[in-house]
């Protein structure tokens, strides 16, 4: 995949944390990803998102993601949730979703790997951790691994 085509791909980071989403917007920086990067704060968003509804109608401004980080904690429509409706979507279903989340549960895990995630990650405790999980996130994504066309 040639650089051009991994700069194109824009990163969909579902989180309702603040501080998270700032630490991660961070690490990703540190780690000197060129992707352009989209934030919501709940599964409800994440799915106006993906669908172009409400705030998120300009598909200009909001792309389809070639990339989702999922966080499983989230208020009015948690990761899990969105992760089902995700992946029982004809279109959206081809979209890799990592779950990055602090929830440590087998049954998390097991669960959202029969919903179809394609990688779970616990949230490192250290923002070098951070950084090093997303330095190795972006080099399988972006350069190792061959991504659908949005």
């Amino acid at each position: 995949m040639s650089a051009n085509n991994r700069r194109t791909i824009v990163i969909l980071i579902a989180d309702d944390d603040a501080e998270d989403r700032m630490l991660v917007k961070e690490a990703l920086d540190e780690s000197r990803l060129k992707n352009h990067v989209q934030f919501v704060e709940n599964g409800e968003e994440l799915l106006d998102y993906l669908h172009n509804r409400g705030k998120f109608a300009d598909k200009e401004k909001f792309p389809t993601p070639g990339l989702i980080l999922l966080d499983l904690n989230m208020p009015k429509k948690d990761g899990r949730e969105a992760l089902k409706e995700i992946k029982s979507d004809d279109f959206l279903r081809v979209i890799p979703v990592v779950v990055l989340t602090t929830s440590k549960a087998e049954e998390d895990i097991l669960r959202t790997y029969d919903l179809g995630v394609s990688s779970f990650i616990t949230k490192p405790v250290t923002f070098a951790s951070l950084v090093d999980v997303m330095k190795t996130l972006s080099k399988y994504w972006f350069e190792i691994v061959e991504l659908p066309k949005p």
